[in-house]
């Protein structure tokens, strides 16, 4: 029987809108057979939050995009991250991201570069959205397509900053966000079921 595998999703949410992005992330990694899925709010760092990221296989890391970078709470979670890289306690593991931002660019892709230049200092593997882009990248595309905002590296949504967050962000981002929790999960079961076959292997 393969082992259940957890995908961490780890966040700052400063208005809310980045939560309802992180909830969407968890509930597609569990509904994989074979994974669940942790909420993990970085801005309460603590033993209990360092422990939930130890035991988990994959960690998909989330923040707003503000200024064109990553919210001041979560580059302070980056920053006490330290330790465990010392130690490289994060390495192979896999990682992924996601952002949301209240313009339609946002310079989102910039803080999705960084989550994944944290996550390479940490030893671990990305893992890319994996969708073609959506919405207005040919004449036939709806804004309710999956990955509509085109991004690539991870999962983007916009929430314009006259919406609250019981109405944004959009249908289609957080499919695109429950998209990636299950890509990330689907993974994660493939990469243990491979070093589970290469412990048994004679």
């Amino acid at each position: 029987m393969s082992k259940n595998i957890t995908v961490a999703v780890a966040f700052h949410s400063g208005y809310g809108h980045t939560a309802r992005q992180a909830h969407a992330v968890a509930a597609g990694a569990a509904s994989v057979p074979g994974a669940q899925s942790e909420l993990c709010d970085v801005s309460v760092v603590n033993d209990r939050l360092w422990e939930m990221l130890a035991a988990a296989d994959a960690i998909v890391f989330g923040t707003p995009t503000y200024m064109g970078s990553q919210s001041a709470v979560f580059q302070a979670f980056a920053e006490a991250s330290a330790p465990v890289w010392m130690k490289q306690g994060w390495a192979g593991k896999l990682a992924a991201g996601f952002t949301n931002s209240a313009g339609v660019n946002g310079d989102k892709l910039n803080v999705l570069v960084s989550l994944a230049l944290f996550a390479a200092q940490h030893g671990m593997n990305w893992v890319s959205l994996g969708l073609l882009p959506g919405g207005e990248y040919s004449t036939t595309g709806t804004p309710e397509d999956l990955n509509r905002l085109g991004g690539f590296l991870g999962a983007m949504a916009q929430s314009p900053s006259d919406l609250g967050r019981d109405d944004a962000p959009s249908g289609a981002d957080l499919r695109t966000a429950e998209h990636l929790g299950r890509r990330v999960a689907k993974t994660a079961l493939a990469q243990v079921s491979g070093r589970t076959a290469l412990a048994l292997a004679p």
